[in-house]
């Protein structure tokens, strides 16, 4: 009888054994809702960060990241410009589907819909704490504005609990830090004007007055001067709300490690969105960085991001809650050199390649305009490791609603968060890309260019735009940097991949290729 009890007792250990194993715990079982990070760098290129090739400069608080976390080789920002990235990232709907989704000016209204879900809104829901601190370019307000009263709505009506922003570009107008919708250290005696079509009587500007300028400009940034620097757009007053361009970087970061260090005490998980300025133009490294790299402002600029990012993971490790924070870094489209102003980034580029091997550059339908840096740390959650999986910053949404347990979806985003954390090499399985309002299609290892009107070469930034009269197609396995066009080689292959694409965009006159 004993021996049949053993016998017993084995058996159902064995059953419990075999249970646990079939019901192996996924991440979001170990630890549910994580604090979430995104670390998002502005114009930085694939082949920018040492781990990726970058040449005579290295990038060590990046590579820590992507050496202890996951690198991912084959990531994507949705657009090849700033503006559609960012509203693809927040709320998971492909940017050429919304109307206005181009680079804005810092007068344009809101192109979020405050009633659309987004992805602060969702974490929300999920109780997360939610923060924005850094560069918007997504608009601001519902048209003509005051910028001496309350602005609204902007961040904090689409899911963000505070938000400390500039409202579109740092070589953009307004020059001034905008906090939960007001204007930090506004003088009400000295009111803002902003005008992008026409200049104040008296103003100086770029153009007209080149004396004043301690940075020359090349194309379009010859506006208002400030801080000696021609803009885009005029503006005039709001002397004391002036920001300090070469300050900007540890201006934000300051209020990133406030946020940390306030927040992290909380019994509540937060989201941070971390959108760095750098090296989108004008490049205004801190003096402790300047002439670090060898490249110039764009190679110190990288530097400085970099060295931010080290202070970041110093103030999350301070805190105690590096073992349970997810952070995502990426760049909301890829390189551009001469974007405005004479900066010696050519000159002095050297062998560094900004697109690591790859074709184009920001405005580009070839790889390098969205084919960006993308990678995931999480200690004690992943594994180090390199992966080949296609994912976009359009999933983001959808991946961290699987992670928190949120059942909202967006329009366009994939769950791919366990390709995000290690536990799958496989992603998406397409994805179509754009470049100022053109699209492309990304299948497999292949990529298919629609035949587009237009110039060949953006000649004021000199990148290929990926325009042509004949549709092309791509091997990027065995082609990446895209030197030969074999479409005519595998007519079938185009003909399928051109329906499915067709299909996703539509078929009506607004989705035409042009």
């Amino acid at each position: 009888m004993k021996k049949i009890n053993i016998l017993f007792i084995l058996f159902s250990l064995m059953l419990g054994w075999g249970c646990s194993i079939q019901t192996s715990k996924s991440v979001s079982d170990d630890i549910q809702k994580p604090n979430i990070v995104l670390i998002y760098l502005d114009d930085l290129g694939y082949g920018d960060i040492s781990i990726n090739g970058a040449q005579g400069f290295t990038t060590p608080n990046i590579d820590f990241l992507a050496e202890n976390g996951i690198n991912f080789t084959n990531a994507y920002a949705s657009s090849a410009t700033c503006t559609p990235s960012r509203y693809a990232l927040m709320t998971g709907q492909y940017p050429w589907k919304k109307k206005g989704a181009h680079i804005l000016s810092g007068t344009d209204p809101l192109l979020i819909d405050t009633a659309q879900i987004t992805l602060p809104k969702m974490l929300k829901k999920e109780g997360y704490q939610t923060a924005i601190i850094g560069k918007w370019h997504l608009g601001l307000g519902q048209g003509e504005k005051n910028w001496n009263e309350h602005i609204s709505p902007g961040p904090n009506e689409v899911g963000f609990d505070q938000s400390y922003i500039m409202a579109a570009t740092q070589d953009r107008v307004p020059t001034v830090y905008i906090e939960n919708g007001d204007v930090v250290g506004l003088d009400p005696n000295d009111p803002i004007e902003v005008n992008y079509k026409k200049n104040f009587d008296g103003q100086p500007t770029g153009k007209s007055n080149p004396e004043l300028t301690t940075m020359k400009w090349h194309h379009e940034h010859n506006n208002t001067i400030i801080n000696g620097i021609p803009r885009i757009g005029y503006m005039k007053g709001g002397q004391s709300a002036l920001w300090s361009d070469v300050d900007m970087a540890d201006h934000f970061l300051g209020k990133v490690k406030d946020y940390i260090k306030t927040t992290a005490t909380k019994q509540q998980p937060f989201f941070l969105a971390y959108t760095m300025q750098q090296p989108h133009v004008p490049r205004t490294p801190h003096p402790r960085f300047v002439g670090k790299s060898g490249k110039g402002p764009r190679g110190d600029v990288i530097l400085e991001a970099d060295w931010c990012i080290g202070e970041l993971m110093k103030s999350i490790q301070e805190a105690g809650i590096e073992n349970n924070t997810l952070i995502i870094l990426s760049s909301d489209n890829g390189p551009v050199l001469n974007d405005g102003y004479y900066d010696d980034a050519v000159e002095l580029l050297g062998n560094h390649d900004p697109a690591g091997g790859l074709r184009g550059g920001k405005y580009s339908l070839f790889e390098a305009g969205t084919h960006v840096p993308f990678i995931t740390y999480w200690k004690g959650q992943i594994t180090p490791s390199a992966s080949k999986a296609l994912v976009c910053q359009l999933d983001l949404f959808a991946s961290l609603a699987s992670l928190v347990g949120s059942e909202e979806v967006a329009p366009d985003s994939e769950n791919v968060l366990d390709a995000l954390v290690g536990k799958s090499k496989e992603g998406r399985e397409n994805l179509v890309i754009e470049a100022t309002s053109r699209t492309a299609f990304r299948k497999g290892n292949y990529v298919l260019i629609p035949p587009y009107k237009g110039g060949k070469v953006n000649k004021k930034v000199n990148i290929e735009l990926g325009n042509s009269k004949e549709i092309a197609l791509y091997d990027l396995k065995n082609d990446p940097s895209q030197s030969k066009n074999i479409a005519s080689e595998k007519p079938q292959l185009v003909e399928e991949l051109l329906k499915e694409f067709k299909t996703i965009r539509g078929e009506d006159k607004k989705h035409h290729f042009r």
